[in-house]
């Protein structure tokens, strides 16, 4: 579905209203709203191909709040595309393990989402989801990652990230 984004003059101030466009959040998982590097041993792990940092990582958000945040941004039209990587230099029977524990992760904390690309470490996020057009959002925590994407803005993840996500819900 694509949209029209309609100015709005409220008190002499002009504010961006996207409404009924295509809208996209892509979330990165590791380091965004997931605590990866907080696992002890989490790298030696990865390292050695054992996949127990991305089953004991604990959230990094209260994810009741997480994900009603998510929730009301579908609500308003946003689809949540989950976009994150494998481990550096994993072999192919690791990726598999290592994409059923971050299922599993996200499955067992409810969290909502529209499509999940678990991909090969360093692959261009903007490749997974550009076919969805529209406006597109990336959340990741990672500054050389948001700097390289180019289908819209970034939100630093190393910041409050619910608060930026309902920075998103305000827009409209």
């Amino acid at each position: 579905m694509y949209g029209i984004i309609i100015i709005e003059r409220e008190r002499n101030k002009e504010r961006l209203v996207m409404s009924m466009m295509n809208k996209t959040l892509v979330l990165d998982m590791d380091g965004t709203f997931v605590d990866l590097y907080g696992v002890d041993g989490w790298l030696e792990d990865l390292r050695n191909e054992n996949p127990r940092p991305y089953i004991v990582a604990k959230p990094l958000y209260d994810m009741d709040t997480f994900c009603a945040v998510l929730g009301l941004l579908r609500a308003q039209g946003w689809r949540i595309a989950i976009t994150t990587w494998l481990a550096k230099e994993s072999t192919k029977e690791y990726d598999e393990i290592v994409r059923k524990a971050k299922r599993e992760w996200l499955a067992k904390r409810n969290v909502p989402f529209d499509e999940i690309h678990l991909v090969k470490y360093g692959t261009t996020k903007a490749n997974c989801t550009r076919k969805l057009g529209g406006y597109q959002v990336l959340a990741d925590d990672n500054a050389e990652i948001r700097k390289g994407w180019h289908l819209g803005n970034t939100i630093n993840a190393n910041e409050n990230l619910i608060e930026k996500l309902v920075d998103l819900l305000l827009t409209e």
